[in-house]
């Protein structure tokens, strides 16, 4: 069985990958998108080395996060001895704004024996085609060439790490890896303060989060790394901190994930207001916003984090993950295609910031970006797109566009009643009318369910959505066959749900893809089935997570991971399948 034997750490400014064996196994500087520093996740040659290493047979390995923070520790016994890596990233909040430097700590403290330890420290830069020149000073060593001052300042021997000589470890030693500004303070003292106000930064957001009392741990471990993928400078949301994990191995379906995809924006904003983290769903719907007002002619799928319309993809002369999953691609070829279900996805995520009282900075009652939309919706809605799934090839009319176009416009009915706007109203019924009625093209008598498209008999774990917007009433006969139909086609006995079983692209789909299955909870969980939405949620947890909890994008049937990680998609469709069993259970802490 593969899994991913990874923790992340982050600040909300980069993110680091971190592997049982304590090596730094991805890091991308100074942005989720730059080049890697430490890349042996795609090229154990090529990608760079930051690892402390036993020298000593190893007994055992043990991964963990100290409770309810992004603090992560490693601990390694061997024959001589054994000892814990603390890995984490400042964070904490600091007079009105966030400390959240280009800066990870590593702490090596010592558990007992007399372990005998070597580290290395070997960034690169331009995806491994650039490797940096070296400069030792008295405490540090200064890495140039990379794009930045970066830094390693440690109080181990410099000489040590440069030789690559091993020591042993008889006291606690701190390693500080910068980009951009340097290290200059007293190592340790500066170090444990670092530590102390980022575990109680962590620990207080976790106190400051709804969660309901059903499967807590589980979804305080999903917020957690949604958390980490906001880029707080703009406050776009990435779909993954990795690029070129295949969907299953030799599959050739390798992309990059570091970009924000605007089909997520209502799942992720929804379960942003559940947890009630305010501060978080304004941020993101403020880089929304400026990209809606920035484009006149369509929204793409996806940006970058700072908005940018170009992402280029390209290959890399990399071995690829495992060393032969290629190609290695960088930047995403989907920005080009026409997905139609963005402006009702982003129409529907607004709708709070216009109603829900609890925003005090709402939008100010912008009437203008929800016109431009409905205009958008309007002026698509006869056409054909790549859909959901991004088909490269293909283009057709979806029913979950169809359903998206329907949701955006009646939010946008919900916003003209509250601004009293008839002429919005008007606009958004007609548009909703013109959505349903594309669905309802969808339908397939032969099948009792929606089909992927119109007039195609492919069914689509996509259209699980036609029970959980309450476009079918869950209580109808025609959503309980909707579903039979979906879980004939679709479901696998473990609860794994693939998003289509016929030949795409790339041929057909040997994994499955994780978001389908809590889509299928959360439908069964909609339409009364409440114990087995219960059951297969369970089955989930202890299948498709790893050791940490963590989820990937795609899931085989006997559990392994694949496809990049973690998703941001997998773990947001676990919140929000676990708010709708909760609300469902509706259970008092104290019966």
């Amino acid at each position: 069985m593969h899994k991913y034997d990874l923790g992340i750490i982050g600040n909300c400014s980069y993110l680091a990958y971190v592997d049982m064996a304590s090596s730094i196994r991805w890091m991308c500087l100074p942005r989720f998108d730059s080049s890697f520093v430490f890349g042996s996740l795609l090229d154990e040659e090529k990608g760079g080395n930051f690892q402390v290493i036993p020298d000593a047979k190893v007994i055992s390995r043990r991964q963990y996060y100290m409770e309810n923070t992004n603090i992560l520790c490693t601990e390694c016994s061997t024959a001589s001895g054994s000892y814990r890596i603390t890995d984490f990233a400042p964070r904490f909040r600091e007079y009105d704004r966030y400390y959240r430097p280009l800066m990870l700590v590593r702490k090596i403290q010592l558990l007992t024996g007399e372990p005998l330890i070597k580290v290395i420290c070997d960034p690169v830069y331009e995806y491994g085609e650039k490797k940096p020149g070296i400069r030792q000073g008295s405490n540090h060593i200064q890495y140039t060439g990379l794009g930045g001052d970066v830094r390693l300042t440690t109080s181990i021997p410099v000489s040590y790490i440069l030789a690559d000589t091993s020591f042993v470890l008889t006291e606690t030693h701190y390693l500080v890896f910068t980009f951009g500004s340097p290290f200059e303070h007293s190592l340790a003292s500066t170090c444990e303060e670092l530590l102390e106000r980022t575990k109680r930064y962590w620990t207080e957001w976790v106190k400051a989060t709804y969660v309901p009392h059903f499967q807590q741990e589980y979804i305080i471990r999903s917020t957690l790394a949604l958390k980490l993928h906001q880029y707080e400078d703009t406050g776009g949301i990435i779909a993954s901190g990795t690029a070129s994990l295949p969907e299953f191995d030799g599959s050739g379906r390798n992309w990059d994930y570091r970009y924000c995809w605007m089909r997520d924006t209502y799942y992720t904003l929804m379960a942003f207001n559940s947890m009630g983290h305010f501060e978080e769903l304004e941020k993101y719907f403020r880089y929304i916003e400026n990209i809606i007002h920035k484009e006149t002619d369509r929204i793409q799928p996806l940006y970058t984090i700072l908005g940018e319309k170009t992402v280029t993809e390209t290959e890399l002369a990399l071995d690829g993950y495992l060393g032969k999953n290629k190609p290695v691609r960088i930047g995403n070829d989907a920005y080009t295609h026409i997905q139609n279900d963005v402006y009702g996805q982003v129409l529907a995520s607004m709708l709070p910031l216009y109603v829900d009282k609890r925003l005090v900075h709402r939008t100010s009652h912008n009437k203008n970006l929800v016109y431009r939309l409905l205009g958008f919706i309007s002026d698509t809605i006869e056409k054909p797109d790549a859909g959901l799934w991004e088909f490269r090839t293909r283009a057709q009319f979806h029913c979950y566009t169809f359903l998206f176009q329907w949701v955006g416009a009646k939010a946008a009915y919900k916003i003209a009643h509250e601004l009293g706007d008839e002429a919005l109203a008007e606009k958004a019924e007609d548009l909703m009318k013109r959505a349903a009625a594309g669905i309802e093209q969808c339908y397939d008598p032969e099948l009792q369910a929606y089909s992927q498209a119109i007039g195609s008999k492919n069914m689509d774990a996509s259209c699980l959505a036609l029970i959980t917007m309450n476009y079918l009433d869950p209580a109808s006969e025609r959503a309980r066959l909707h579903l039979k139909m979906i879980e004939e086609k679709l479901v696998t006995e473990n609860g794994h749900v693939f998003r289509y079983l016929h030949e795409d692209d790339f041929g057909i789909p040997q994994t499955a893809f994780l978001i389908c299955s809590f889509w299928y909870v959360d439908a069964l969980a909609c339409v009364g089935q409440l114990t087995k939405a219960k059951d297969i949620f369970e089955k989930l947890l202890a299948t498709a997570t790893n050791h940490l909890m963590l989820l990937s994008e795609d899931v085989a049937s006997d559990g392994s991971q694949w496809g990049n990680f973690p998703q941001t998609y997998s773990h947001v469709g676990l919140m929000n399948a676990a708010f709708r069993i909760a609300r469902k259970m509706d259970k008092p802490l104290f019966e």
